[in-house]
């Protein structure tokens, strides 16, 4: 079992920028929720396992890709959080990390990303982003 235990649990929906903030008890916000979170395949056809506030994704090239949100932030001051994995060898059963994942654009309403290994860039079967703000 686990317990959570803060001074206030907030949430303002008033709009999208408002989300869940958690306070100490002076009022002073703490932290958010995350603002828009993915899980996908970039390899072939890219699909979308899981996701929360993204509306599509655009294959740009090899290992780069445009997320696009449902909602946009309310700026492009986010942080985002990158793993992704490929088979160094074909129809090799091990995943190996990127050496590189980074946002290379952003923008309130989308950001691009590019996975890299140390020689090219490379499609990678499992992506995912968190984006905090």
């Amino acid at each position: 079992m686990s317990t959570l235990k803060v001074n206030t649990v907030q949430h303002n929906t008033t709009g999208f920028n408002n989300v869940v903030q958690f306070q100490d008890g002076g009022g002073t916000v703490n932290g958010h929720l995350a603002r828009t979170w993915v899980n996908f395949n970039g390899v072939g056809t890219v699909a979308t396992r899981a996701d929360f506030n993204v509306n599509s994704i655009t294959d740009l090239a090899l290992g780069n890709y445009t997320v696009n949100f449902d909602n946009a932030l309310s700026d492009v001051n986010y942080a985002a959080v990158i793993t992704s994995y490929y088979a160094a060898v074909a129809n090799q059963a091990g995943y190996i990390p990127f050496e590189d994942g980074r946002l290379t654009a952003r923008t309130s309403s989308s950001f691009t990303l590019a996975c890299a290994t140390t020689a090219a860039y490379n499609d990678s079967a499992y992506i995912s982003v968190i984006i905090h703000r």
